[in-house]
């Protein structure tokens, strides 16, 4: 499981709890979504880093990018942690 279901899995457990107990399968359950969320942060990070500019520097580019990373990682996960039970695949 990767840091992204990791965290999703203690928040779970803190804040939904009844939800966390009727999965079947937890580690599965957040090992499938961490992935999923690693995924929809790379596409969205590629997204929002947009194309470089002409003689981008590379501390211009590494700020632009790590920017673009921590960006796409909070609304992913801001989505992930508020949206209801109901709409997502359960394993």
């Amino acid at each position: 499981m990767n840091h992204f279901g990791a965290q999703l899995m203690r928040h779970w457990q803190t804040e939904r709890l009844q939800e966390y107990q009727e999965l079947q399968d937890p580690e599965q359950h957040f090992t499938w979504l961490g992935e999923t969320v690693a995924d929809q942060v790379e596409i969205r990070a590629r997204s929002l880093a947009g194309v470089a500019p002409l003689r981008e520097g590379y501390l211009a580019r590494l700020q632009r990018l790590n920017t673009a990373r921590l960006e796409a990682e909070g609304e992913v996960l801001r989505e992930y942690l508020l949206e209801e039970p109901e709409r997502r695949p359960s394993l």
